[in-house]
């Protein structure tokens, strides 16, 4: 159903950026190299999404289940990660966007984690806009950590297992800080989360699209908003509840 009223901007996005391989298969190139075009769409998404107002883009850098591809890639992925990183830490500074990992990061190598903790702690104090990239991350693994946690916690007092509820238990998941994905994009044309934010989506309105990340720019992201802007968003009401504001 059309929604009515002005558009509305999200005011988080989640991509799962997919279609790297295929991209680069596609025109007989290694598929590093389809990688590599990935990380300029980066730039110019998170470019688009500064431009359309969007305040928090959450993209699926790294799976827990990546590390199963070959190695070759695998190192090769760390490389341009690394590359993006040194790359963009002058460009967050003079846009004011605050980077956020979500993900057992600990588990990258060690350069990597020394980019990240210096590009964190540079742009910590920014709030106008945030990046959070998922690294080493999988939905299950982030709903196992966070009960490990939870219980910890009221094996320590700290919380009562009686007031349980998602609220409390939400706090101890990577996202805590941030607010939930109000639009999920998956790129390439498959349809299927991959174990991506699978709890903080529970409402996430949901976009798939053809296009091959290394060729998603800021009019497929613009096509997605319009997209969105079409969905009624109830939560569980009637539409006339949602009409009357009940």
């Amino acid at each position: 159903m059309t929604s009515s009223g002005p558009a509305k901007v999200p005011q988080h996005i989640a991509i799962i950026m997919d279609g790297n391989g295929r991209w680069a298969k596609q025109r007989g190139l290694p598929r590093l190299e389809g990688h590599r075009r990935g990380v300029e769409s980066v730039r110019t998404v998170t470019n688009a999404a500064r431009e359309l107002g969007i305040r928090y883009i959450t993209l699926y850098a790294f799976s827990a289940e990546n590390w199963n591809r070959p190695a070759e890639e695998v190192s090769g992925l760390m490389g341009l990660l690394d590359f993006f990183l040194k790359r963009e830490l002058n460009t967050f500074i003079k846009d004011r966007v605050r980077l956020l990992t979500i993900g057992r990061t600990s588990a990258l190598p060690a350069g990597v984690q020394r980019e990240l903790n210096r590009v964190i702690e540079a742009t910590k104090d920014f709030t106008d806009r945030t990046l959070v990239l998922a690294l080493n991350y999988g939905s299950r693994t982030e709903v196992a950590d966070a009960a490990q946690a939870y219980a910890a916690a009221v094996q320590d007092g700290r919380e009562k297992l009686e007031d349980s509820s998602w609220d409390r238990f939400s706090r101890y998941l990577y996202t805590a800080e941030i607010p939930e994905p109000d639009l999920l994009i998956r790129t390439s044309g498959e349809l299927r989360m991959s174990n991506f934010l699978l709890l903080q989506c529970a409402y996430a309105e949901m976009v798939f699209t053809p296009v091959l990340w290394p060729d998603f720019g800021k009019a497929d992201l613009a096509a997605a908003i319009e997209d969105y802007n079409k969905r009624e968003r109830r939560y569980g009401l009637t539409t006339e509840q949602i009409k009357s504001g009940s």
